[in-house]
């Protein structure tokens, strides 16, 4: 199944590793995801072809991009907010790598200009999404890095993260919108695993996994008891039809309000 890509659960070796392109015969995005690491004390250097963004994983490094030189760090995706550079088709980008290095890569084909953007922890809020809903069973961390919001208007991409607490569930109620998308999935433990739905379809989903959504399929997730679950998700606008907001299902929409009731047992077992 070319929607559910297993393949790397092993990981990742050192450089460039492709997990999806653009130009796919089969179940194409679009969006041309990879995986970069870099060895401590290296140095690398690119000038782009396309629009892409690069969000550190883990590790240290000076990034000189857009006549700026700024440093990243990151020791935790589940208890640190994002890091990230998104620039336009041109742009010159190098890196010094003070500690092993991981970014996860995105790239589209598109060739508009706009100014490079760089995003610190600081500028990507550590969002409560559904924090007091459903008895707290969908609470999550929700990092919208850029959007339609905060990018510029030449800009295909929409960039994002989400740490789903051990045992409940994220992108919840289920939702679903037309342009594509891929999420890709690190666990808090090398064994975690979660469910992914693509419609009516359900994926087990493991450390190192990748995902390809498309149109108008709900795709709602749950991680494993004890396990955290983090997933980066890249969407790609559509001509003349931008992503913004989702559409929830709406059988399931009442999850959302306020004081929603649900059934709880009347024999309270010990937690």
């Amino acid at each position: 199944m070319t929607v559910h890509i297993t393949q790397h659960r092993q990981g990742f070796g050192a450089g460039l590793t492709e997990v999806t392109r653009f130009d796919e015969s089969n179940d194409n995005t679009g969006i041309a995801f990879s995986i970069l690491k870099l060895m401590a004390g290296s140095q690398h250097q690119e000038t782009v072809k396309y629009e892409t963004a690069w969000l550190l994983m883990s590790g240290k490094v000076t990034i000189r991009v857009g006549g700026r030189e700024v440093e990243f760090s990151r020791l935790s995706i589940f208890d640190e907010s994002a890091s990230c550079i998104h620039v336009a088709a041109g742009e010159q980008v190098s890196f010094t790598c003070h500690g092993d290095v991981e970014f996860t890569v995105y790239a589209t084909e598109n060739k508009k200009s706009f100014k490079p953007r760089i995003f610190f922890p600081t500028d990507v809020p550590n969002e409560h999404r559904g924090a007091g809903q459903v008895g707290g069973t969908c609470l999550r961390f929700v990092r919208t890095i850029f959007d339609g919001k905060n990018a510029d208007a030449n800009a295909e991409l929409v960039l994002g993260e989400v740490v789903t607490m051990p045992g409940r569930w994220s992108s919840y109620p289920p939702h679903h919108h037309p342009q594509p998308e891929i999420y890709h999935y690190r666990f808090t433990r090398p064994q975690g695993f979660g469910h992914a739905e693509l419609g009516e379809t359900v994926l087990k989903v493991r450390q190192f996994d990748t995902v390809k959504i498309f149109d108008g399929l709900d795709h709602s997730q749950c991680a494993a008891p004890g396990y955290g679950m983090y997933y980066a998700w890249v969407i790609r606008h559509l001509p003349d039809n931008p992503y913004t907001v989702p559409e929830f299902t709406e059988e399931h929409r009442w999850t959302m309000e306020k004081g929603a009731g649900m059934w709880q047992p009347a024999e309270k077992a010990e937690a």
